[in-house]
């Protein structure tokens, strides 16, 4: 059949592109009929309502009716989109919208009528600035941070509404408290650091490492809650549109997704590698829109240049160049995208909290805008050294940072670039060096395009059928290898995969595992096994929309299950990011197998590739490491609730960061490096440590041992295969 441009992975496992405030307001016993309707959709939103509610309940996959059960769960899922910690909406007033609302709330989208949501959504608003103002009030009088025996309940997604103001305000007071404490704890560390700093200025190697600005945490919380409230008169409707829309798509797939306009030029950009500014994808943090989150990294922009940015920090604050930072917790991800974005060759520093870290543990990360080159983003290759028995052995990586395809240039006509076309280039390359395998870095691949990932396992493969998609409908189309059996690259190879691997990567995996035509190392994959038709021609905005689904050629689904690998080597990511916790995802499923040769011989192998491996691992003092710190974070994760004495708190934190650092200090004494002193050292060194790596050329800085660590191991996998086979 003649391939098209689908778009695989426009977003990783996000669950919807809908989120909320995780502190949220006082809800007073107004009806809904009172309440301020201020913002009112514009004619462009109505329609766009209308067009996407029709799409949905004629073309989703899942061909389910937007009805009166849906409108049900559409309304829960909004309701819980605006209060995802049940500590806004009263028992009574849920019960009171779903009486007026449950039957219709779905089924009004369809003629356009947005009536219910801007009511709800305009009441939301009130209750949050009558919720900053208490938070304010609460500010100016005393607050006991020893607590002993007293929690603060942090999961809440499944909790009951509160029945009474009483008990929210109740609430609220604890969530006060706990924010002081952090706080309180954080200046403290600061303050450690740059003791330590000023005691060892070589610990900073050179680099500015000023601290934040220096504010009690009372004046921090009055100055955060003050800004806002102030922030509430930038609300917008599109604000609104976004959520009620995303809350619509999100009842049918996490997948199915609406960009307002602000957002599709980043979608855009993303498919294309035509991007500008700093080269990252943010969006309000899932449960906890007082914090916006680093998404996805575009490779060869400045962000994935640094080395300093990762997938899943928490932007806390943005500095322009020589200007002073602006703490922006609190902030919409449109307004920090606005803060962001600037001419070409200026400054911008950004303040960036990693995942499980607490404050303390934010760090400065300076970047220069830039238009981003097409020839600085996409395909990288190179060559990496093995020694053993005391033979040196070279195997090529080709690493993929996604499945990019400029449709829009090849449908005006005009010159465009492809990953295919540079991965072929890549393995021609490799394969004239004479490697002995070569290994394809799919690691936090989010995926893209079908067409693409066609063509790549072409390069790769003789013949035969490379995906099976399923529509809505049943009907069953095979993609096969159709460059008449020509193959750039026969050789031996690997595919390293993780939990970030997704989609088009998982399709890419799942056949050379299937074919057996290489090894598959590493994680589990996100199980992101749908595809989306991306809808640019929507009255406002944009959208994906899930309308078919992946099978391997052996017939099983990627979706939800993913791909697991030969041999399993340490996640690094927690579960909750994958497919499998996601909300509303597809299940896993089966069609039949499709009629293939295999290509090669790798399962009678694994058992004893894993035995081996494992051995390896074992014995890595970067492995180790990662194993050692992913417990740790889990640990950290696992968390339901928090303590209000500071005592308390302060103990958990230093029991956390002395087991930490003993894992560093580990890892530091077994590749012959000095351990660190105490845990401000460690933070001064590793912040002074990013600082320098973002000057190097991005082509000059050496790979971190701990990401390195997978490559080498991947290639003494390939060596272990070729002595099993006797090569």
């Amino acid at each position: 059949m003649k391939l098209q441009m689908i778009a695989c992975a426009v977003a990783v496992a996000t669950g919807g592109l809908f989120f909320s405030y995780t502190i949220n307001e006082a809800f007073a016993a107004s009806a809904v009929s009172s309440v301020s309707t201020t913002i009112q959709p514009s004619q462009e939103q109505a329609l766009v309502a209308r067009q996407l509610a029709t799409l949905v309940d004629r073309q989703h996959y899942l061909n389910m009716r937007l009805d009166a059960a849906t409108s049900k769960r559409v309304l829960e899922m909004y309701l819980d989109s605006l209060d995802p910690d049940r500590s806004l909406f009263l028992s009574s007033e849920v019960a009171q919208y779903q009486q007026k609302y449950n039957a219709n709330f779905g089924i009004s989208l369809k003629s356009g009528n947005l009536t219910a949501p801007f009511a709800i959504h305009a009441q939301y608003r009130e209750r949050l600035k009558q919720f900053y103002e208490f938070m304010l009030a609460e500010l100016k009088k005393p607050q006991n941070l020893q607590q002993k025996d007293v929690y603060l309940e942090i999961d809440r997604e499944k909790a009951q509404y509160l029945k009474t103001e009483a008990e929210q305000q109740a609430h609220w007071r604890k969530i006060l408290v706990s924010q002081l404490i952090n706080l309180t704890i954080s200046k403290e560390e600061e303050r450690a650091k740059q003791q330590a700093l000023k005691a060892n200025p070589s610990l900073a190697n050179g680099q500015d490492l000023t601290g934040p600005e220096d504010l009690t945490p009372v004046q921090t919380l009055t100055k955060r809650y003050t800004r806002q409230l102030e922030r509430m008169g930038r609300i917008k409707s599109d604000d609104v549109l976004e959520k009620t829309l995303n809350a619509m798509l999100a009842t049918y797939d996490p997948h199915s997704n609406y960009y307002p306009p602000i957002d599709a030029m980043e979608l855009n950009r993303q498919t294309t590698l035509q991007l500008e500014g700093i080269g990252v994808s943010i969006r309000p943090e899932r449960g906890n829109e007082d914090y916006t989150k680093i998404e996805t990294i575009v490779e060869g922009g400045p962000a994935s240049k640094s080395g300093q940015v990762k997938s899943g920090d928490r932007i806390i604050g943005v500095a322009q160049d020589g200007e002073k930072m602006i703490d922006v917790i609190g902030w919409p991800s449109s307004e920090i995208v606005g803060l962001i974005r600037g001419k070409r060759g200026t400054k911008i520093t950004v303040r960036l909290l990693g995942t499980g870290a607490s404050m303390s543990q934010a760090r400065n990360v300076t970047l220069v805008r830039d238009i981003i080159q097409e020839e600085d983003a996409g395909v990288r290759s190179r060559t990496v050294e093995i020694n053993r028995d005391g033979k040196k052995h070279v195997f090529g990586v080709i690493e993929i940072p996604s499945f990019y395809f400029d449709y829009r240039s090849r449908r005006a006509g005009a010159e465009y670039r492809s990953v295919s076309e540079d991965t072929a280039k890549a393995l021609s390359a490799l394969k004239a060096q004479k490697v002995e395998g070569v290994l394809i870095d799919l690691r936090n691949d989010p995926g893209g395009s079908l067409e693409e990932v066609a063509r790549m396992l072409g390069q790769v493969i003789k013949s035969g059928p490379v995906v099976q998609i399923r529509d809505g409908n049943g009907n069953v189309s095979v993609f096969d290898d159709t460059d008449g059996g020509a193959q750039i690259y026969a050789g031996p190879m690997a595919v390293l995969v993780n939990l970030a691997s997704a989609s088009a990567s998982e399709i890419y995996s799942a056949a050379i595992q299937d074919y057996e035509r290489g090894i598959i190392i590493g994680s589990t994959t996100t199980g992101k096994g749908t595809a989306q038709v991306q809808l640019d021609t929507l009255a406002h905005g944009q959208a994906t929309l899930t309308q078919r689904k992946f099978y391997r050629i052996t017939g099983g689904s990627t979706q939800n299950k993913g791909v697991i690998p030969d041999i399993k080597l340490v996640d690094i990511y927690n579960e909750e990011f994958g497919e499998r916790k996601a909300k509303n995802a597809l299940k896993w499923d089966t069609i039949p197998t499709a009629p293939f040769k295999r290509e090669g011989s790798v399962q009678p192998y694994v058992d004893k590739l894993s035995q081996w491996s494992a051995q390896r691992v074992a014995a890595d003092s970067q492995f180790k490491y990662l194993q050692a710190r992913t417990v740790i974070n889990q640990k950290n994760a696992d968390q339901k609730r928090v303590v209000l004495d500071i005592e308390q708190r302060r103990a958990e934190l230093i029991d956390l960061e002395k087991q930490t650092l003993a894992v560093e200090n580990q890892r530091r004494a077994a590749t012959s490096q000095v351990p660190y002193a105490n845990w401000e050292s460690y933070q001064a060194s590793i912040d002074a440590l990013i600082e320098s790596r973002a000057k190097m050329k991005a082509h000059l800085r050496p790979a971190l041992p701990e990401e390195e660590t997978f490559i080498t191991e991947a290639a003494n996998v390939l060596l272990d295969y070729a002595k099993l086979q006797g090569r």
